[in-house]
């Protein structure tokens, strides 16, 4: 975190790539904590330009009176620590809280990357797809070079992310295996994660697991469901059955309750 030495009346603002799924993260805790807050999207590279005036470098970065944020967990913490104790999302009882931090790393550590380089191993080399989620309310300039910086784009994200055919397969196993150790927590009928309340886990789970169920409910979607390739429907369809996936599309129907 770097201190933001701006005046203490400046509103927050939180830079995102449109379908980041940990972008997404840190905009559903302040929509679920209800603060408000100005989202400035951008389109890779173009994302640089913006974290990298805040010293960032990744997305997403919350720009706070307190301070700039460069991580997801690290904005959930901070959100958490100027809320009422009603509207937490990290407990006061110690072991709950150390539980929920665990799986909150879990998924951030595993889950996250797996089902980023899965997703993106099916869908990068579709323009039009492509187009639709980096690109989603994204300034007009930045929609109008993406024609022309997209080949490089992609390129340099591929080589970045690691995505080949290897191991897309290798991220497949991992959110299986990550599915089904939620799948476990759910069988005895628990409502949420950890304790009776809906919490940093749950949160997390929901939206890193979401670019392998898709909840219609997702703010980000894009191009329809079904003009997604037809292998990826399929898996998408049946991590949808299972659980875990389950426990996300109720998550996400309930996101704005």
């Amino acid at each position: 975190m770097k201190k933001n030495i701006e005046s203490p009346t400046k509103p927050f603002y939180l830079i995102t790539i449109p379908i980041s799924h940990y972008c997404e993260k840190a905009r559903w805790a302040l929509d679920k904590l209800k603060i408000t807050y100005v989202e400035k999207r951008h389109t890779p590279p173009f994302h640089l330009l913006a974290t990298n005036r805040v010293g960032g470098k990744t997305t997403p970065v919350l720009v706070t009176e307190s301070g700039i944020f460069i991580d997801s967990s690290d904005i959930l913490k901070y959100l958490d620590s100027i809320v009422s104790s009603d509207a937490k999302l990290y407990p006061t009882n110690q072991n709950q809280r150390q539980e929920i931090e665990k799986l909150e790393d879990l998924f951030n550590s595993q889950l996250g990357p797996a089902t980023r380089r899965w997703g993106y191993f099916h869908i990068m080399n579709d323009y039009k797809i492509m187009q639709s989620r980096w690109c989603h309310g994204v300034p007009f300039f930045e929609q109008a070079f993406f024609p022309i910086l997209f080949p490089i784009t992609r390129s340099l994200a591929q080589r970045k992310l690691n995505i080949n055919p290897e191991s897309a397969a290798q991220a497949y196993d991992t959110i299986q295996s990550i599915f089904e150790q939620v799948n476990k927590l759910l069988s005895d009928g628990r409502t949420y994660l950890v304790g009776d309340k809906f919490s940093a886990a749950d949160l997390t789970f929901a939206t890193l697991a979401a670019p392998a169920v898709l909840p219609p409910e997702h703010p980000m979607q894009g191009v329809s469901y079904k003009e997604l390739p037809p292998k990826l429907i399929s898996k998408i369809k049946e991590f949808r059955k299972t659980p875990a996936g389950k426990f996300v599309l109720r998550l996400y129907r309930d996101r704005n309750s």
